[in-house]
């Protein structure tokens, strides 16, 4: 597919890089950018026939398809209100807006144009993640109780992250919008996210935003998704996973320590090591495919094959607005001190039920807590009894 590029900033050039890399059928033809200068190296960087410094130009021009939204938070509704205008098919880079009123403004927009509206949530596409979500989906770990997702670097590239009015927040709404999604898939995203507890401060950077928070999801089922987020944290960017099920447990590292380390005194130069990465000396943590690693070639291969299917993507304008809404409350619970509800205007998964706990049996009369082999040995269990509730431990000892 035919694709114009709204932005020719770093994210931007990674999606570039991805959508040009091992002869890929969807290309970019167009990209727009506010600044000439850049608009013009990014089309001769990636041999582009059309560049401009309109926005409506470069999604009305007849050679566009589809639109990738690659700009600040702050321009995304306006970008996608011109592509329902054009009814250009749009995917939007993360977070979809700065507040749950503007995702649903977006979600809004795309379905009444009758648009395609994909959601770029890149690390709900690596590798990794999707092979963990085969493995849960299949019921290996069972039933997700707790999903814990980290992201936490030196903090973003771009000076309009750190403008809280343009960005729609810190850390939070940088990073948390990737933790959030992440956690929801993993305990299912027809469960329905009902409160938040967030803490949040400003420790390191002159800032209005924070730059360091950590939050709890309860979801309807029991099932906790709890979120670490940081733009203190030093030495490169820590993108780690994982998720406690009743039958089991999976623990992924995305980025930084992934397998791949090198020490090097600097003397073959000023190299690029990987996204975030603080120095280029010492022992250093390089990747091996950055876009491969972080999920962007799934994640186009998705929408673009979704678009063609007349499908929804794994990532949808919808996805979008949910998260937004999870990181609303969050804002307000960093403020408050206090659990604050998620308040979804829009919310179409399951209704949230009165949850109903079940204990495994060991007998007629006891449940099992638990068993386990003892160091001599021998087989340990422990019950309780369904009645009295009295807790007590049987031992069968080893075969000598």
């Amino acid at each position: 597919m035919k694709i114009a590029m709204l932005g020719s900033g770093f994210i931007a050039r990674f999606y570039a890089e991805s959508l040009h890399s091992q002869r890929r059928k969807d290309y970019l033809v167009m990209v727009y950018s506010r600044n000439e200068k850049n608009a013009k190296r990014f089309a001769e960087d990636y041999n582009l026939p059309h560049y401009t410094t309109s926005m409506e130009e470069a999604i009305a021009h007849p050679d566009v398809e589809v639109v990738l939204i690659s700009l600040p938070n702050h321009l995304h509704e306006s970008a996608v209100r011109e592509c329902a205008k054009h009814k250009k098919h749009v995917i939007c880079t993360k977070p979809l807006g700065r507040t749950a009123e503007e995702a649903k403004s977006m979600l809004d927009m795309v379905e009444e144009a009758g648009i395609f509206g994909g959601y770029l949530e890149d690390l709900c596409y690596t590798p990794k993640f999707l092979k963990s979500m085969a493995s849960i989906k299949r019921g290996e770990i069972g039933k997700v109780l707790w999903a814990k997702s980290r992201e936490t670097h030196p903090g973003p590239h771009s000076d309009w992250f750190w403008d809280k009015e343009k960005s729609g927040g810190g850390a939070i709404i940088d990073l948390g919008c990737h933790c959030v999604e992440i956690s929801r898939n993993f305990i299912g995203k027809n469960i329905k996210p009902m409160e938040v507890m967030c803490w949040a401060d400003t420790q390191v950077h002159p800032i209005e935003a924070e730059d360091h928070a950590i939050g709890l999801v309860k979801y309807a089922n029991g099932a906790i998704g709890q979120f670490e987020v940081s733009w203190t944290f030093r030495g490169g960017m820590d993108l780690r996973d994982e998720v406690m099920g009743t039958e089991g447990t999976i623990w992924i590292n995305s980025f930084l320590r992934t397998g791949f380390e090198m020490f090097t005194t600097g003397k073959g130069g000023e190299g690029y090591v990987a996204e975030k990465a603080e120095s280029n000396t010492g022992w250093l943590f390089p990747v091996g495919d950055e876009a491969h690693e972080l999920g962007y070639p799934h994640m186009f291969t998705d929408m673009f094959t979704a678009i063609e299917e007349n499908r929804p993507p794994l990532e949808t304008f919808y996805d979008g607005y949910v998260v937004n809404a999870i990181l609303d409350a969050a804002f307000k619970s960093a403020e408050s001190k206090l659990w604050e509800p998620v308040i979804l205007e829009d919310w179409r998964g399951d209704e949230p039920l009165q949850q109903q706990k079940s204990w495994n049996s060991y007998d007629e009369d006891h449940y099992i807590i638990k068993k386990e082999v003892l160091p001599n040995g021998d087989n340990k269990v422990i019950l309780k009894h369904k009645k009295t509730g009295a807790v007590t431990q049987k031992v069968t000892q080893a075969n000598k």
